[in-house]
């Protein structure tokens, strides 16, 4: 081999080395992604009467963390004590990271007979049909429900709402839902010492006092209305864990709480005559127990001498639990009462009597 072709051959390596260099080389190829929903974790289920009722989060994105496009395919199944086979009862479409839910009418078989575990569960499919696999179990008891409750009547008392029933068996409880139909009506209450808002709904067991069909509500606001259902509650212990077996919900009972209740009335009332050089000087000291309801507004004070009252206060009622009456003359007797009076202006009784008769100088 000649020196030139030696040259032009070295110079040709050197080209290919080069532009190999330059182009770097592909990594390994990457999978194709089976685009698999992401299973749902938050599954829960309430049964009421003959009705389940389910609700689910909707994942935005598959398996290999990329956003889910389009309406996803989801079965609904159940599966009865510990069965490997996963009834299908519904197919729906839900969007990604929306609200999913879904409400069964138990078959006949399921609503009869002892408590035992239904497990509810969501798949969600690709346009596949393929999917990353069940669900959480969501437990319900299959079985026959307890009585429902009857003859659900509320009363509005200055402690909160006394709610009454028929009673039930001792083994039965009690579950009292109540939703808030007022909460615009509500004062907005701000700083770091407000209370939280009120929320719209709540519930409430009653356990021990089921039988005796009565309950007290004291977790209310007056000048809000409120709707109340009942549903009795069997609770059964399966697995170390206590489920609930309820009927259906009562007919809903609307309770408007209006405060038209007075505060407490004084106690404590004493009166103490003094008498000065002047005539002017002369008068009666009066105090009492102060009351310490968040709703006082002040106090009205009473003075006779005979027969009839005579309101002595102002027409602001009085702040503090004292008044100063100077208006007695030396030697007479005066008998004394105060009632407190709340900022709704409705007062309460008078107080018992105190008396006093002013010393003559």
């Amino acid at each position: 081999m000649n020196w030139t072709l030696k040259c032009a051959l070295a110079l040709s390596a050197s080209a290919l080395a080069a532009v190999l260099a330059g182009c770097g080389m592909p990594g390994a190829p990457m999978p194709p992604s089976l685009n698999l929903p992401d299973t749902v974790q938050n599954l829960s289920a309430v049964r009421a009467g003959n009705q389940v009722s389910l609700a689910w989060t909707m994942p935005k994105k598959n398996t290999d963390k990329l956003l889910l496009k389009g309406n996803v395919q989801v079965h609904v199944c159940r599966r009865e004590g510990t069965a490997s086979f996963c009834l299908q009862v519904a197919r729906l479409y839900f969007a990604p990271g929306s609200n999913g839910t879904f409400s069964e009418t138990l078959p006949s078989a399921l609503e009869a007979g002892a408590p035992r575990v239904l497990n509810y569960f969501v798949e969600l499919n690709n346009s596949r049909g393929r999917s990353a696999g069940l669900s959480n179990p969501a437990p319900v008891l299959a079985g026959e429900v307890p009585a429902p409750v009857t003859g659900l009547k509320a009363e509005v008392r200055k402690d909160g709402v006394l709610l009454r029933w028929t009673a039930l068996p001792s083994s039965t409880a009690v579950r009292l839902h109540r939703k808030l139909l007022t909460p615009a009506a509500a004062k907005p209450a701000h700083g770091p010492l407000a209370p939280p808002p009120e929320p719209s709904e709540q519930s409430l067991l009653v356990e021990s006092g089921a039988h005796s069909g009565r309950a007290l509500d004291k977790n209310i606001s007056f000048g809000q209305t409120y709707e109340y259902r009942a549903q009795s509650v069997a609770r059964v212990a399966v697995d170390g864990q206590t489920l609930e077996l309820a009927c259906a919900l009562s007919a809903p009972l609307r309770v408007e709480v209006l405060d038209v209740f007075p505060p407490a009335v004084p106690t404590g009332l004493a009166a103490v005559a003094s008498v000065g050089e002047n005539a002017s000087d002369t008068a009666i000291d009066l105090s009492w127990q102060p009351d310490t309801e968040s709703d006082l507004a002040g106090y009205i004070v009473y003075r006779r001498e005979g027969e009839s009252w005579l309101r002595i206060s102002p027409a602001e009622p009085a702040v503090g639990p004292a008044f100063h009456d100077a208006h007695v003359q030396p030697g007479h007797t005066y008998s004394y009462a105060v009632a407190a009076i709340g900022l709704n202006g409705h007062a309460s009784a008078r107080s018992a009597e105190a008396q006093e008769t002013v010393p003559t100088p």
